[in-house]
């Protein structure tokens, strides 16, 4: 892929793209990048890394994701050239029922827990696809939960943020408040029960989470905090592997997983942005980002419509996605005018990791994984070290909507890696952002598809994100109708959208908005590229 020359100057972190001729892992911190190539070069698969890379980053990066969320993955097996989708999402308790919240669900706590089923997906890939005993590929996730690591200006930052929601919670006070203040930059963090309960599993096995002695334990705090974990409901717990849903882009296959992920929105907005001429517009202009937020517009509304738990409303109907629909939506797209939306309340943010991992046999894993909003519940169950989701924030209540709360239900995620693929080459890309997910998604792989930039260079680009009244995925629904963008936005840009009615918000010059990982493998060169984003403690590390 050949960039050519872009006329928007847009401010550069100054990262390079990494390049490698054998593997790559890109994730959100550094540590846990580590992790991952620490198991590839033990002769770990991609499958291995990954479960590394993801239990490191519940130790280092705690607020974001671990053994009690959930998680999406892509796996591309390169031995038959196939894309397989790993859904690791678990199901409402047994005892949650819209009577049971009629007064409204609680954003923290042990009420606000669904059943957590990441590990459930950490044992199905390293089943299927590893190579490696737990004992290995856990290993560094232990020694850092047990011996420490030093707390970056990131995390620091965080922990500071919600301080007062940690300290509401006994055992997450002791564990991110030891000394009664939120640590400093530098301070080294350790979690002891955390390493036992990684000790554990890595001993006897991830079903020790879902039966035995360490999930009576954790059931017995949930329950005596009002939660509703039960054993039973635990053992709803489960992972699948299943076909992803795709779309044909140019001379590209992109595949994302199938619903109670919502990735298929991602699909949706590609699929209508077929059908402008995206190559005419210059990069981050106001034509190509107000087509991108109204094609993201649309898309929501099919999300609103027909998404949730295949087992409980059926399968996705993949008519939504046809060519000849697409193009319909796409020509109900006024170049000149933004849609109205009637606005409430605004949202909440929510938390979410992203990393990619790819071995030396060309075998590439994206992970999305999660806890929903920074810290989930806040609660950690008893002496486990376990942080639990807290999930149970994104059903409707609402009856007869596809995503309304029944027990044993999955709720519908926003999570959403994506994977592309086309002979001779392969890209793996995700990041957290809730609802911004797609989003942001959709605007790099614009900008590396349509516009030649390299990766890096596309991730590191200014970014918008559109905030729907009705269509986020918080209960109950919120947000204005508002366009909000990165500082270094061009002020032409900004201008564009407003002129086409939009409501912008400028915020930082790095946002926050996500945290967008990705890989990229040519066969021909055999060559891997890595990128991460600057606006996290995220690094890639390549060989």
């Amino acid at each position: 892929m050949t960039a050519r020359a872009i006329a928007t100057f847009a401010e550069r972190a100054g990262r390079p793209l990494l390049m490698g001729r054998c593997w790559v892992v890109s994730s959100g911190h550094s540590l846990a990048s580590w992790a991952g190539a620490r198991v590839l070069e033990r002769g770990g698969s991609a499958a291995d890394a990954a479960v590394a890379v993801a239990a490191t980053l519940n130790v280092v990066e705690p607020h974001m994701s671990g053994i009690g969320g959930d998680l999406f993955a892509l796996v591309y097996e390169a031995g038959t050239s196939t894309v397989w989708a790993v859904n690791g999402t678990g199901p409402a308790p047994l005892d949650a029922t819209p009577e049971r919240f009629r007064d409204g669900i609680p954003e923290r706590g042990s009420l606000a827990a669904s059943v957590p089923a990441a590990a459930r997906a950490w044992d199905l890939l390293v089943q299927r696809w590893g190579r490696l005993p737990l004992s290995i590929t856990l290993a560094p996730a232990i020694e850092l939960a047990r011996d420490g690591f030093p707390v970056s200006h990131n995390l620091a930052t965080y922990i500071e943020t919600y301080a007062d929601v940690l300290a509401s919670y006994p055992e997450t006070a002791r564990t991110f408040l030891p000394t009664g203040s939120p640590p400093c930059p530098g301070d080294v963090l350790r979690q002891p029960d955390l390493a036992r309960t990684l000790e554990t599993v890595a001993a006897e096995g991830v079903n020790t989470l879902y039966e035995g002695d360490l999930v009576e334990r954790l059931t017995r705090a949930v329950l005596a905090a009002g939660g509703l974990l039960t054993l039973e409901s635990l053992r709803l717990a489960r992972a699948t592997i299943v076909k992803p849903l795709q779309l044909a882009y140019r001379d590209w296959t992109i595949c994302v997983p199938p619903p109670n992920s919502s990735a298929h929105t991602l699909l949706e907005m590609l699929g209508i942005l077929q059908y402008f001429p995206l190559a005419r517009w210059r990069p981050l202009s106001p034509e190509l980002l107000h087509v991108m937020i109204e094609a993201k517009k649309l898309a929501f509304l099919d999300r609103e419509r027909f998404t949730g738990d295949p087992d409980f409303v059926g399968p996705f109907p993949l008519d939504v996605l046809a060519p000849e629909r697409l193009q319909q939506l796409a020509a109900a797209i006024d170049l000149t005018r933004a849609k109205p939306v009637l606005t409430t309340r605004p949202a909440r943010e929510d938390h979410t990791t992203s990393f990619s991992v790819m071995d030396h046999e060309g075998n590439l894993v994206v992970v999305t994984a999660s806890l929903n909003m920074a810290f989930g519940s806040a609660f950690i169950a008893g002496d486990t070290g376990i942080l639990l989701n807290n999930r149970m924030t994104y059903w409707h209540l609402e009856p007869k909507h596809p995503n309304q709360l029944q027990p044993g239900k999955r709720v519908r995620h926003t999570l959403s890696p994506v994977l592309l693929t086309r002979p001779g080459e392969r890209l793996g890309l995700g990041t957290p952002g809730s609802d911004a997910q797609v989003q942001i998604l959709v605007h790099v792989l614009v900008h590396w598809l349509e516009y030649g930039f390299d990766l890096q260079t596309a991730i590191e680009l200014p970014r918008w994100r559109h905030r729907g009244p009705g269509h986020e995925s918080n209960w109950p629904h919120g947000s204005l109708d508002l366009v909000q963008v990165e500082g270094r936005l061009p002020n032409a840009t900004i201008v564009g959208l407003q002129a086409r009615g939009h409501r912008v918000e400028r915020l930082a010059r790095w946002g926050p908005i996500g945290s967008c990982q990705g890989i990229h493998w040519r066969d021909a060169e055999r060559v891997v590229e890595a990128a991460a984003d600057p606006r996290s403690d995220a690094y890639a590390l390549a060989w």
